[in-house]
């Protein structure tokens, strides 16, 4: 506004005036049964309704053709007010989408998909899930969350860490092509806290696609992929299907030929705001932490549209169940053989139906008509079902059940007889004549499948349990070896929680230890600890140097090796500095050469918490606390209590149950180099870590140094059958700002990070390294 000036009483007057506007632009349309969100809802005779909310009156013909008028109305305005253009669906680079129905969003880290020792298994992942529920049409290949963000690799960095680099992702992406199935990858705008792209995110996300041969991209936690992505990738002639999160205004339906649905699911379906203002439009419905998928594939099955099969949720399992990877089968087999009948313009939702509860939508092309049917009740349907006008010459069959069905005429309609199982599915097709090859494989297809009743399959889901990865003892140790500390052992309360961001207290949330009967977030153990030696500091540049000197190490898959070192050496002046870029093999053959090993992340805690349940390895204050009051002076640093001057606890004491420590702000020097551990570091471009020894007052109880807030340090690994994970100890430096998405820190001792493996080349990290134990005699 210039150099002008408007008072806070005017400034809200506008904002109240905009706000009233909008709220009548959103209001103009008249109509009945405007959307909620991406949903329209039913004609409300649908909705069964007790006699204390007004009594319950079925649906008439009348009834649901004043509804259909009045969503069709709507469309029909809604087009011409958002300047509509379908040019895109009739694209034939963007055909494809118009039949994906079947989409999962599948982990990079995915046992099923790439194994370090035969590379990317791209046939193995494909048929597991043939076998499961009967394939897929396009895969969401996730490569970046929950682990992005544990340095400053952006999201296309991410992509291009994965084994093998671009190169290597290219021949993946041409392994799923092969099978015919079409590849996505995401773009994270939230994420701007990371190295910068040097270039605009629509140039570089197009560039990157086109270099992998990718098909689409989906836009995380966007409300519509803005236009200039889909120019930007058009310019390179490598033209990307987009495929928001969440919905997009409508005017991007034009350039948003996917979407995702999360809906709030009901008894009565609802009718997809998108598909019904263009059915050429794709959804793939997406409740990933929903154990019964029966809402997914009926509201998907109703709207002639798809699911996100999605089970490997950021490393936690969430399995389809036998009955629901039977019913994705036969519903993904009926939308693929009928998939032109959904582009149909004439869709007719909530086609009268006899019974209550079951709904169908109908779907005509031409001469010929497809009906999909669900059938929302707990019990078995059968019987009449659905009157239609009859034609001379036509035939019905159904496609469900495999069979040819043989109507009851009631004057010049025909009456159509099949049942429906609980919670179960129906297709009918009317066409004159004999159907062609493509429907009677699929009734034969259909015939074979419905042999057995979903009902005869499980519908109990069960986690995956986790196993921890033995790691062999050592040597032991009848002295102090050179450079590491004894710690004596004794009984340790093992108390940790994981830091994961999604997924509250869930059964399958981060870890299962041996004495625990499934993965949770929150674990307690009461142990024995044996005493062991442990690395004072971390392992530094200077001993991985002499390490691969001695050994001449160089490992299979050396992207990302030691990245911040140039021609076998590192940097200058970072002999002290902890080594990072290296993964959790190239540490194992370190701690191996050292006659040593990697710690158990209950050792690792016990030498930094010791027996009193302190906050941080130092004590209970808290550097990096907002309000850190550093000493102004160093005469008042003087008078602070060190460490070692700090009274023991009393064993006395010590021995009642107390209340767990309060963090508190530290009171130490004035200089960085006084504070326990590293300030973090939170700019676009993560610096280097400070010397192991650059905080002497950060020592645990047993004298072990740089614990917390330098470099995270490998502990133990952890697997299921889909899905290895890393114990990362510490926390680092850094944090990029900008996004609560990005892989958080776990500084306190009883919190720890869990990062997804996949492979060396991708698990290495500029904030990762380690220190060895050693066992004791």
């Amino acid at each position: 506004m210039g150099a002008k000036r408007i008072g806070t009483h005017a400034l809200l007057w506008m904002m109240g005036l905009g706000l009233v506007a909008a709220a009548r632009t959103a209001a103009a349309q008249d109509t009945q049964y405007g959307p909620k969100d991406q949903q329209i809802p039913p004609p409300s005779c649908l909705t069964l309704r007790g006699a204390w909310e007004g009594g319950y009156s079925p649906c008439t013909a009348q009834t649901h053709a004043q509804w259909l008028a009045d969503v069709t109305h709507w469309r029909m305005e809604r087009r011409i007010r958002i300047g509509y253009d379908p040019a895109r669906y009739e694209l034939p680079a963007f055909k494809w989408a118009q039949s994906a129905f079947m989409q999962p969003q599948m982990m990079v880290h995915d046992r099923y998909f790439y194994d370090p020792a035969n590379g990317y298994t791209v046939d193995r992942y494909l048929d597991d899930l043939t076998k499961r529920y009967g394939g897929i049409d396009a895969v969401l290949i996730w490569a970046t969350y929950p682990n992005m963000g544990i340095d400053d690799r952006n999201q296309l960095d991410m992509v291009r860490s994965m084994p093998g680099g671009v190169e290597g992702v290219r021949k993946m992406v041409d392994d799923f092509h092969r099978r015919g199935v079409r590849v996505l990858f995401p773009m994270m705008m939230w994420d701007q806290g990371t190295h910068d792209p040097g270039m605009p995110w629509p140039e570089a996300v197009a560039q990157l696609m086109k270099e992998v041969d990718a098909d689409g991209v989906n836009g995380d936690t966007q409300d519509g992929v803005p236009l200039a992505f889909s120019l930007a990738a058009e310019k390179l002639e490598h033209p990307l299907v987009f495929e928001p999160e969440g919905g997009p205004h409508d005017e991007g339906l034009s350039w948003n030929v996917l979407t995702w649905g999360q809906y709030t699911f009901q008894f009565v379906p609802t009718v997809d705001r998108y598909r019904w203002l263009e059915p050429r439009h794709q959804v793939n419905i997406q409740g990933r932490w929903l154990r019964d998928k029966t809402d997914d594939l009926q509201f998907a099955f109703f709207n002639g549209e798809g699911w996100e099969s999605w089970e490997n949720v950021w490393g936690i399992w969430n399995g389809v169940t036998p009955r629901d990877a039977e019913a994705t089968r036969r519903v993904a087999t009926i939308e693929r053989a009928v998939a032109p009948f959904f582009a149909s313009q004439d869709w007719e939702p909530f086609y009268p139906m006899h019974h209550y509860g079951v709904y169908a939508s109908r779907w005509p092309v031409g001469e010929q008509t497809v009906w999909t049917i669900v059938n929302r009740n707990e019990y078995n349907v059968s019987g009449p079902q659905m009157t239609v006008a009859h034609k001379d010459g036509m035939r019905y069959f159904d496609l469900y059940h495999g069979v040819e069905l043989k109507p009851v005429m009631k004057g010049g309609d025909a009456v159509l007889e099949f049942a429906t199982e609980p919670h179960g599915y129906g297709a009918i097709l009317a066409t004159a004549g004999e159907p062609n090859a493509q429907i009677k494989d699929l009734m034969a297809k259909m015939a074979e499948m419905t042999a057995k009743p979903l009902v005869t399959y499980s519908h109990e889901w069960t986690p995956l349990p986790q196993k921890l990865l033995e790691i062999a003892a050592t040597a032991p140790a009848r002295t102090t070896p050179e450079g590491m500390v004894k710690v004596e052992g004794g009984d340790f309360d093992f108390k940790v929680e994981g830091i994961e961001i999604e997924g509250s207290d869930d059964v399958g949330v981060d870890l299962q230890y041996p004495w625990e009967d499934s993965a949770r977030r929150f674990h307690e153990h009461p142990m024995q600890v044996k005493s062991f030696y442990i690395d004072k500091y971390p392992v530094t540049n200077a001993e991985f140097k002499r390490f691969l000197d001695e050994t001449r190490y160089r490992p299979k898959d050396a992207l990302n090796f030691l990245k911040d070192w140039k021609d076998g050496r590192y940097p200058e002046g970072a002999a002290k500095k902890p080594v990072t870029w290296v993964s959790l093999e190239d540490a194992r053959a370190y701690a191996k050469w050292a006659g040593k090993r990697l710690p158990h992340e209950w050792e690792w805690q016990y030498a930094a918490q010791g027996k009193d349940q302190r906050i941080y390895p130092w004590g209970n204050c808290d550097w990096q606390r907002t309000g850190l009051r550093p000493v102004a002076t160093t005469q008042a640093a003087a008078t602070l209590p060190s460490r070692a001057a700090l009274p023991e606890p009393d064993s006395a004491k010590s021995a009642a149950p107390k209340p767990a420590p309060q963090a508190t702000a530290c009171q130490w020097g004035p200089n960085e180099g006084d504070y326990p551990a590293p300030l973090m570091d939170s700019g676009r471009m993560m610096p280097a870590a400070s010397d192991v020894d650059a905080h002497p007052l950060g020592a645990s109880p047993s004298g072990v140094m740089d614990m917390v807030g330098n470099v995270w340090q490998w502990t133990d690994e952890f697997a299921d059958e889909h899905t290895r994970a890393a114990i990362l100890r510490g926390g680092s430096h850094y944090r990029p700002l900008g996004s609560i998405w990005y892989f958080p820190q776990a500084y306190k001792n009883t919190q720890h990070g869990k990062l997804l493996l996949m492979g060396p080349s991708y698990d290495r990290s500029g904030a990762v390294g380690f220190r060895c134990v050693r066992d004791a005699e």
